[in-house]
């Protein structure tokens, strides 16, 4: 943030610039500021607009001039003003045109002294962070002046002076290598060759891989314990300098409470993430990108909770000023203590926070709420188990001091507030004194960002600094950090107290030196020592906070202790300072032996067990929620020995984690839940199966589970869906499904599951040719001799080939016998019979037949003339009445109708036909089953 506001201040100054006469030169001056700056170029006190000659362009925070065929009248310096609505400011750059080369009319320039390249520089493909060197031979007298440019722009303008070389060897031998090649080096390279004759140009590609994208799985991982501070510091280069954005799984990271953005002093760029909460378990990116590319970098964080997590957490809070606060959660069990922070400073009863304990919940009050208030808070069990949550003070200071700032002596100390409105009235103290500004205080309001700035700030400088805006205040401890004392050991702890107010522990509190000035990172030491014993053992070590509880469970035998703390850091030891009196500690109990994990199949029982050194209640835990004895778990003790009995176990509890917990003492392990392997019940035993082509095919098999998987193989390769194949599940059933079957879709299927398998052996063959028509299997046909024979019948497929037989023997086409062919219909055909015709005639279509048993007689029935519309009675007399009779004609049997009538009279049988026609002419059989007659019939045309 700039500290005076959103001025515009300049990033990257133009650099001189040297450019021939007729080429392109480019300025470039990069600012920021907020809001966005004006900028505009001048050249000799005139503002210069884009045309032909000028182009004013604007890459991100860059603002570029370039001037087109430069002449010697655009030398000179140009000047880049900036200016927004809370101030301005400018950078100059100079310009200088080389003299342009003025050659004699007339006179032809030797071919040999103009710049040529004898080998040209060749394109390249390298891997992101390889080097990328281009090499070229160039002739020319005198020896030309090289120079290398990419994509129109030369390097120095783009890339710092590590980042390349440029270098030249005897034979005329010019080289440009890349270091550490990065995505934004990608592009065109061109090689500039100039003599006082003539120039000449070559130029070459560099294509770099491009870098893949950012995955949680290849990304580094980073784990913290919930509660605990995260800190990931990203080193990244680049000109013009990159901006730097943080993300959290594609979402910008803006600093806040919890979030601290920052560089530090050694070019890092930083994130801290503080108080890590589970929900920050996730992908965290910096992002780089200046004019010319970006780049990415990424580590996956695990924010773990403990295994003894609150029943019900922290929430967060907002309230307004002088208000009160009430921060609320819940334990798992109410004997277990709970203490409270604010960040890192341990809170105590007082009228200004009030503390509760009833039952399982703690509950945190905080009176008469100021701006100071506003911050991270924290509930701790002593096993390590913390609840988060951030307290939000609305009021009349929209943005408070930090709690406190660190500098370095001879540094600027800068503290920024911003309030909700506009002309109040503010002031500024640092430890209880009105500040005015002079030489070394600067004092400037913005609206409603009020900044306080401490110049060169020196060691006396340290104190504590407020703000207040009418009945508002905030205040930021200063803390200078003397260089002089870096290589010094550090100064030992003050304020030591013992509060002994709990049983069986000692809570100890001191405060780091006033003068303590040193940089380097210091810790603080605790160390305990038996009364009357000469041996001091460490205890307890902290970085950070400024307090320890020792309890009795950290000692190994009962007795009386005192305690002393010091100040370590790598330059040396503090002295020590003993804590007053002495207190009396017991040792805990211990486990003499430990859980064990437990690995069951699905539906078992899972057996857990523990035995500690003395008798005691004990918790069971299962993921965090308390266990009951009943029901699926039994719980029993037998003096120092637990016993957890899970029955029946379920596969949502596979990986869970079960915790035993007493009077100090806790263990856990992990039970794991197998699944039983799946099984095929249906079929017992493998399938051997016929289908026909076209048909839909159908392979199925029942399992023991219906969450079962199963997988489909033809032939040894893995089935997949596609248009013609399903593969189905419905409860436990599986079935792969062939929705047009073909010939190739015959061979060897499994269906297999982890632990079963079957087979089906699939044989996919054409359908059976079926005989449709006539419809019985033998008929009996009776001809007279001369007479067309025509025997008919219709198959199942148009194509199929049928074979006549005639007395069992393949009957073959001749002058008196034919075989025709007609779409489905199949017929032989004798057209002029003799008795010899007389036989049994079968069609035969290898999975079909039909027999046509034919009788040829020599013999004519009689026959019987009539004429159009006269009546015709045909009657017979049978030997016994009922008995089943049909009428034919021609073969076909005659049905009733209003022309034609049948009646029986006895054992008298009558056909009679009212009003004939020529086409009712033919022969007429009256069967009887067991005995038939013919009757010719010929009606002629009326008289």
């Amino acid at each position: 943030m700039d500290i005076f506001g959103g001025a515009p201040r300049v990033l990257g100054y133009p650099r001189p610039v040297v450019a021939q006469c007729g080429t392109v030169a480019t300025l470039r001056c990069q600012i920021d500021g907020d809001p966005r700056p004006d900028v505009i170029w001048e050249h000799k006190s005139i503002q210069i607009l884009s045309d032909g000659h000028y182009k004013l362009t604007e890459e991100g925070k860059a603002y570029l001039l370039t001037i087109t065929g430069v002449t010697p009248q655009d030398a000179g310096q140009y000047i880049c003003k900036a200016k927004n609505s809370i101030g301005e400011t400018y950078a100059a750059a100079s310009l200088k045109v080389e003299g342009e080369v003025q050659p004699q009319e007339g006179v032809d320039l030797p071919s040999d002294d103009k710049p040529r390249f004898l080998i040209k520089p060749l394109s390249l493909r390298v891997d992101r962070g390889e080097d990328a060197a281009f090499s070229c031979k160039i002739w020319g007298t005198p020896t030309p002046e090289v120079t290398w440019e990419k994509d129109g722009k030369k390097l120095n303008d783009i890339f710092e002076s590590a980042h390349f070389s440029v270098s030249n060897q005897d034979g005329g031998w010019f080289q440009l290598k890349i270091y550490r090649t990065r995505m934004p080096d990608k592009g065109v390279y061109t090689c500039r060759a100039i003599n006082c004759y003539s120039e000449a140009l070559a130029g070459a590609v560099l294509l770099i891989e491009p870098e893949s994208s950012v995955s949680a799985s290849k990304a580094k991982k980073f784990a913290v314990a919930e509660g605990k501070h995260a800190k990931f510091r990203c080193f990244v280069t680049g000109k013009p300098k990159p901006d730097i954005f943080w993300k959290k799984d594609g979402v910008p990271l803006e600093p806040g409470r919890r979030h601290l953005i920052f560089e530090d002093r050694e070019g890092y760029y930083t994130l801290k993430v503080l108080y890590c909460k589970v929900q920050d378990t996730g992908l965290y990116v910096c992002a780089a990108s200046n004019a010319l590319g970006n780049t990415l970098s990424a580590v996956h964080l695990s924010v773990k909770g403990p295994a003894v997590r609150f029943t019900c957490p922290l929430k967060d809070v907002e309230v307004r000023e002088r208000d009160v606060a009430v921060l609320e959660c819940e334990v798992p069990n109410e004997s277990i203590p709970s203490a409270w922070y604010l960040e890192d400073q341990r809170l105590m009863p007082s009228s200004k926070y009030g503390m509760e304990q009833k039952g399982t919940k703690r509950r945190l009050t905080i009176h008469d709420v100021g701006t100071d208030d506003d911050g991270v808070y924290l509930c701790e069990m002593p096993d390590g188990g913390k609840s988060i949550a951030e307290l939000s003070v609305k009021g009349t200071i929209v943005r408070k001091l930090p709690r406190k700032l660190e500098v370095l002596e001879g540094e600027n100390a800068v503290f920024c507030v911003e309030v909700e409105s506009d002309d109040m009235e503010i002031h500024w103290f640092k430890d209880g004194f009105k500040l005015h500004e002079s030489h070394q205080t600067i004092l400037k309001s913005f609206g409603k960002t009020h900044i306080l700035v401490f110049v060169n700030v020196a060691y006396q400088d340290s104190g504590v600094v407020t703000f207040v805006a009418g009945r508002s205040k905030t205040s930021s401890r200063l803390k200078v950090k003397g260089t002089f004392r870096k290589h010094c050991p550090p100064i030992c702890p003050v304020g030591v107290k013992m509060d002994m107010d709990r049983p069986n522990s000692a809570l100890l509190t001191w405060t780091p030196a006033p003068n303590s000035q040193t940089s380097t990172r210091s810790i603080f030491v605790v160390e305990r020592q038996e009364v009357g014993s000469q041996e001091w053992q460490k205890c307890f070590t902290t970085e950070t906070t400024t307090s320890a509880e020792i309890a009795g469970d950290s000692v190994q035998c009962e007795g009386d202790y005192r305690f002393r703390v010091c100040c370590i850091n790598k330059y040396g030891r503090s002295g020590h300072v003993e804590f007053p009196k002495a207190v009396h500690l017991v040792p805990g109990p211990k486990i003499h032996r430990s859980l064990k994990g437990c690995e069951v199949t699905e539906g078992e029982d899972a057996h857990f067990s523990i035995e500690l050194s003395a008798t005691m209640v004990g918790t069971w835990f299962l993921n965090s929620a308390q266990l009951q004895h009943g029901g699926r778990y039994s719980i029993k003790q037998s003096q120092t020995k637990h016993s957890l009995v899970i029955h029946e176990t379920c596969a949502a509890e596979d990986t869970a984690e079960v915790t035993f917990i007493a009077n100090g003492v806790r263990d856990s392990a992990v039970l794991k839940v197998k699944q039983p392997p799946v099984m095929i019940v249906e079929p017992k035993d493998d399938i051997v199966m016929e289908s026909y082509i076209s048909e839909e095919i159908h392979l199925q098999c029942e399992l023991s589970r219906s969450s079962g998987k199963v997988r489909w193989f033809k032939d040894g390769q893995v089935m997949e869906e596609s248009n013609n194949v399903q593969l189905i599940s419905e409860g436990p059933y599986r079935r792969l499904t062939i929705l047009n079957g073909s010939a190739e879709d015959g061979g060897e299927y499994v269906c297999e599951t982890d632990g079963d398998s079957v087979f089906f052996q699939l044989t996919v063959k054409e359908p059976p040719v079926k005989i449709i028509s006539p419809s019985e299997s033998e008929l009996e046909l009776t001809h007279l001799a001369s007479e067309r024979l025509e025997l008919s019948c219709e198959i199942s497929h148009v194509d199929a080939p049928v074979r006549w037989y005639k007395d069992s023997l393949e009957v073959d086409e001749g002058p008196n016998l034919v075989l025709e062919v007609e779409g489905a219909k199949r017929r032989l055909v004798i057209p002029l019979t003799t008795v010899d015709d007389t036989g049994e005639y079968i069609c035969d279509t290898e999975d079909d037949s039909v027999a046509f048993l034919v009788t040829i007689t020599e013999n004519m029935p009689d026959i019987l003339e009539s004429f159009a519309g006269k009546p015709i009675v045909l009657e017979i007399e049978v030997s016994r009445p009922n008995a089943e009779v049909k009428w034919w004609l021609n073969g076909r049997e005659i049905e009733e109708s209003s022309n034609v009538t049948i009646t029986e009279d006895g054992l008298t049988h009558r056909l009679t036909i009212h009003s004939p026609t020529p086409e009712d002419s033919g022969k007429y059989t009256c069967d009887a089953l067991d005995d038939k007659i013919d009757f010719q019939v010929k009606v002629s045309g009326k008289r």
